[in-house]
């Protein structure tokens, strides 16, 4: 007991030390840029430029179809079904600096036979329009017999511009944009009245140095605050639903965002859950991982697909970017747990007892001294939820996540919890 006390009392001291360097190393840190832009009322819809869609409550949907479109799901039987469709463009958005990435996000319900298609176009640094990257096509539901498609990205886009990996764009090297703007196409099943319904959309852009660490982060305001969040183990799913990727290290995005649903109270019922095998604890992440699966990246771990899934359940959800630690302590002070995407080799990231090229885990609050404390759905490789809820250092936790995946996190709430009030340059 004494050697692990003495141990506690180093990590300690060495966060305190490093956050007495921050202003000297931070100078030296080159600048994040990020913005986040969102579409969620009325007002909003109506700037854009509508073709066949409608505002109502709030709320984007199909008005009068104008066309239809022959669609053969690449993941289904080869038999082409009809859409009529409808879209929305969005107005364009300058962010104030050359873009090299942008992730996407939606709230939307789509009843059975219905779906809906995400794409981004911007301006180029060649000072040229660029074609329109699908950045996702997607349904809540996987009844193909009543119309539905297999939820998919798309890979293959690849131009001079850029191309899309899974979720995101990302622009060729030497490449930028300084503008873009988003297009949703709505379908329904040729011949029926149901359509889909689109409560928010909008995208992070961001332009990130190539910094392979970044300083610590001074306090945000929320040492000494943990949410209680449930936890799940993604172990515990091992070589569950092979279709949906067999449980494990491939759920850990669906099993975070499930804990997420359970701390609002919003995850699915006994009846929605009533397919997994009775044998199967908490069958709520097999139902997210069949909720959120690409059928084309063959995985959960679709960023804006989690999201989606979150918005199906009656809470606002989208991907954005921090930039440190301090920022995500605004979320926690609001009450706001956050998925973040982590990578890291074992010894990165004292006490994980593993390594990893990507991961999903959830931020629930911070110690007293400024420590991550995390529900880590990967629970040291124990099947086991008792070893979810772990803390981990913070200058570790920072170096495994803003320098590997640019800080990205999933920002789930209902509309009863506020965002917290975002900088000048705004993220969220």
């Amino acid at each position: 007991m004494t050697a692990a006390r003495s141990v506690t009392t180093l990590i300690t001291g060495l966060v305190v030390l490093a956050l007495s360097a921050t202003p000297s190393t931070a100078a030296k840190s080159q600048v994040r840029e990020i913005g986040f832009h969102t579409w969620t009322s009325s007002a909003d819809f109506l700037a854009g430029t509508s073709a066949g869609t409608t505002v109502t409550d709030g709320a984007l949907t199909i008005g009068s179809a104008t066309g239809s479109t022959s669609y053969v799901d690449p993941f289904g039987d080869g038999t082409a079904k009809t859409y009529e469709q409808a879209s929305w463009t969005s107005p364009e958005v300058r962010p104030g600096f050359a873009l090299t990435e942008l992730v996407a996000s939606w709230n939307a319900t789509t009843p059975p036979g219905t779906w809906i298609e995400g794409a981004m176009s911007g301006h180029s640094d060649q000072g040229k329009t660029t074609k329109w990257y699908v950045l996702g096509r997607w349904n809540k539901g996987d009844d193909t017999a009543a119309g539905d498609i297999h939820r998919t990205s798309l890979s293959g886009q690849r131009d001079t511009v850029g191309d899309v990996s899974v979720d995101t764009f990302v622009a060729r090297s030497g490449r930028s944009l300084d503008r873009w703007r988003l297009k949703v196409t709505l379908y329904r099943l040729a011949g029926t009245t149901s359509a889909p319904v689109l409560r928010s959309v909008g995208a992070m852009a961001s332009r990130l140095p190539s910094d392979a660490t970044v300083p610590v982060s001074p306090s945000g305001g929320a040492w000494g605050q943990v949410l209680d969040v449930p936890t799940y183990s993604q172990e515990t799913h091992i070589g569950q639903y092979p279709q949906w990727d067999g449980g494990g290290e491939a759920w850990c995005s669906a099993t975070s965002t499930a804990m997420v649903l359970d701390y609002y109270g919003a995850g699915p019922t006994p009846a929605e859950t009533a397919w997994v095998d009775p044998t199967y604890a908490d069958p709520q992440v097999d139902h997210s991982a069949r909720s959120v699966f690409d059928y084309d990246y063959d995985g959960a771990g679709n960023w804006p697909f989690n999201t989606a899934y979150a918005g199906t359940r009656g809470l606002d959800a989208f991907v954005t970017r921090l930039r440190s630690l301090t920022e995500a302590e605004q979320f926690i002070k609001a009450g706001i747990p956050l998925v973040a995407s982590l990578s890291f080799t074992k010894d990165e990231l004292p006490g994980a007892g593993y390594g990893t090229n990507g991961h999903l885990m959830v931020i629930v609050g911070f110690t007293p001294t400024g420590d991550v404390v995390v529900n880590d759905p990967a629970s040291h490789l124990i099947k086991s939820n008792d070893q979810v809820r772990t803390t981990y250092n913070r200058q570790a936790f920072e170096n495994a996540w803003i320098p590997h995946s640019g800080g990205i996190v999933y920002v789930i709430h209902p509309t009863s919890t506020p965002l917290p009030p975002h900088p000048t340059q705004a993220n969220w």
